[in-house]
């Protein structure tokens, strides 16, 4: 028997794990990212195609908070209204507002968002449309006002054991600052001259 087969088979082994344990992290994001928005844990909220066809007698308070990332530099971001009640599977629109009171370039931003109580909230607030879908770009000194559209799935919510003691649903968003789209970023960057001038 060779001497070296077991420290070959050894490094065979470590190989495998590492390849393993490589693919278990690669996959681990997307896996998470999917198993939060099938089930709302963390507060990820689900999106539909259109409002609910059952709207219950039984009504839930939807209070609305912002805030920017904190090297943003939008002047402000702010949901036009506290707060409103509506029966469970009627169909919301909420407003925000944002503004850019720099005088620099366009600045583009992504908002990310979670609803709470996360456990109980997340599997059953559904967006049918959002400006949190899409990219938004302010000009120099523009105001923007964006309308966010969801509902709160009935019948589920009230049975499940967890959710139907919920009341209260707080809808959050956080915006980021991002890279403009390409074509806006060569529209605001400087042309620069190849040319060189000789003494």
């Amino acid at each position: 028997m060779s001497l070296t087969a077991p420290p070959q088979k050894t490094a065979f082994k470590m190989v495998g794990v590492a390849v393993t344990m490589g693919a278990l992290a690669w996959a681990s994001v997307p896996f998470y990212d999917w198993f939060c928005r099938v089930t709302g844990f963390g507060g990820v909220t689900q999106t539909a195609e259109a409002g609910s066809d059952v709207v219950l007698d039984r009504t839930i308070k939807i209070r609305f908070d912002a805030s920017l990332e904190r090297d943003m530099p939008w002047g402000g971001f702010k949901p036009m209204q506290r707060e409103m009640e509506l029966k469970i599977g009627e169909t919301g629109l909420a407003f925000y507002e944002a503004w850019n009171p720099t005088d620099r370039p366009p600045i583009a931003g992504t908002a990310s968002y979670n609803v709470a109580p996360p456990y109980a909230a997340g599997g059953f607030f559904s967006k049918i449309d959002c400006f949190c879908f899409t990219e938004q770009v302010l000009q120099p000194g523009e105001r923007v006002t964006m309308p966010v559209t969801f509902y709160v799935d009935p019948p589920e919510i009230v049975e499940d054991r967890e959710a139907k003691y919920a009341h209260v649903i707080t809808l959050s968003y956080t915006f980021h600052e991002t890279d403009l789209p390409e074509d806006l970023a060569a529209l605001t960057t400087p042309a620069t001259s190849g040319s060189t001038q000789n003494n």
